[in-house]
C-alpha cells in the first residue's frame, strides 16, 4: 500500500495491478503487460524468484527485487533470474520513483555499494559451494568480440559506474558511452546493464577486491 501511495502520486506512473503471491504476479503480468514489476522475495505459492524467472522469460516487463537486507541470500538469484535492479524495502520514496523510471527506460538501477557487496559476497562463497579446489571461472570466448574499449567500459559497468562517470574516466561523451553500452550487451547476448554486472562477476572478468571485507 506504501508503495502503491508514492507510485500513484507521480503523474508519469500508473499502478496496473498488485498481486499476492508469485503465480498471481506471473498471471497478472501477461494480462496487463506492465513496463516495470516490483517483486519481494518471499511469497506464498511461488516465491519471487521463481516468478522473475517466468516473468523475465515470456514478457517484456523489468523486474525490480525490493528486500529487507542488502546481503539477502535469494538478492543475487532474483538477478540471475533476470530481475534489472535490486532495491531495500526502506528505499526513500525519491530513490524508488526514479528507479521505476530508470528501469522502464531500459537504463537497470542498483545501488552500487550494495550491487558491490552483493556480488561480491555471492562469488566468494561459491569455492565453499563447489570444493576448495574449484577451479577459476572460465573466460567466456564471447569477450574476444570485444573491443579494448568496449572491456573497459564492461569492467566500469561491473564497478557500479553510471555512465557519466564512465565518460568522465575515459575522457568520452556520454552518448559514446551509450553506444559502447548497447554493443557490449548486444554481443555478450544481454539485457541489460545488471546482467552485465553478473556476467562480469561469473565470467571472472571481476573479481571481488577486498577478500576481507
Amino acid at each position: 500500500m506504501g508503495f502503491r501511495l508514492i507510485l500513484e502520486g507521480e503523474d508519469d506512473v500508473e499502478v496496473a495491478g498488485e498481486a499476492s503471491d508469485g503465480a498471481e504476479a506471473v498471471r497478472l503480468a501477461a494480462q496487463l503487460e506492465p513496463d516495470v514489476v516490483l517483486m519481494d522475495v518471499r511469497m506464498p505459492v511461488m516465491d519471487g524468484i521463481e516468478a522473475t524467472r517466468q516473468i523475465a522469460g515470456a514478457h517484456g516487463a523489468r523486474i525490480i527485487i525490493l528486500t529487507t537486507f542488502d546481503l539477502d541470500e535469494y538478492a543475487f538469484a532474483g538477478l540471475q533470474a533476470g530481475a534489472s535492479a535490486f532495491l531495500l524495502k526502506d528505499v526513500a520514496p525519491a530513490e524508488l520513483v526514479a528507479a521505476v523510471r530508470l528501469v522502464a527506460s531500459g537504463d537497470a538501477v542498483v545501488a552500487p555499494r550494495v550491487t558491490q557487496r552483493l556480488l561480491e559476497t555471492y562469488v566468494r562463497g561459491l569455492p565453499a559451494g563447489t570444493g576448495a579446489g574449484a577451479p577459476p571461472p572460465q573466460r567466456d570466448p564471447l569477450l574476444d568480440d570485444l573491443t579494448p574499449r568496449e572491456q573497459e567500459v564492461l569492467e566500469a559497468i561491473a564497478e557500479g559506474l553510471s555512465n557519466a562517470e564512465i565518460a568522465h574516466r575515459f575522457f568520452l561523451s556520454e552518448a559514446t558511452v551509450k553506444t559502447h553500452v548497447r554493443r557490449i550487451l548486444a554481443k555478450l547476448h544481454l539485457r541489460d546493464r545488471v546482467q552485465a554486472v553478473v556476467y562480469a562477476y561469473e565470467t571472472g572478468l571481476v573479481v571481488p577486491s577486498n577478500p576481507d571485507y
